[in-house]
């Protein structure tokens, strides 16, 4: 049996542009889609933190060091600049893969740079 696990996060990267007109897809700062092992072309999920829209494009290089998160197409009607999203991927792994598996999360700064990266999603607590 397979599961699909998280493989990589961008978290709360900040949307610097949204082109209705563009073909489609989100293009992703080269730097961060390195950092998260995301291939331009993969699929993506995409959760926008200030209206909880969610949506699945495909990821689209952006020019290194640029800081863009370019939202495009249609997908351009759930996203506004400034808006903060989590940008996922997800992969299938066998079950004897899974206890080796750690997701590569990127957290981001407000210029979508690389803030700190983890292998671990923090514990929740209790309030």
């Amino acid at each position: 049996m397979q599961r699909t696990l998280l493989k990589s996060k961008l978290h709360r990267v900040t949307t610097t542009h949204s082109e209705l007109n563009y073909e489609g897809s989100c293009a992703i700062d080269e730097n961060l889609l390195e950092a998260a092992d995301i291939k331009e072309y993969e699929q993506i999920d995409i959760w926008n933190i200030n209206n909880g829209e969610r949506f699945t494009t495909y990821a689209i290089r952006a020019e290194r060091g640029s800081g863009i998160i370019s939202v495009n197409g249609s997908a351009a009607r759930r996203a506004t600049p400034g808006d903060l999203l989590i940008i996922a991927s997800f992969a299938r792994f066998e079950e004897a893969e899974i206890s080796h598996h750690h997701p590569r999360l990127i957290y981001a700064d407000a210029q979508n740079r690389i803030a700190r990266t983890s292998h671990q999603v923090p514990l929740q607590t209790a309030a």
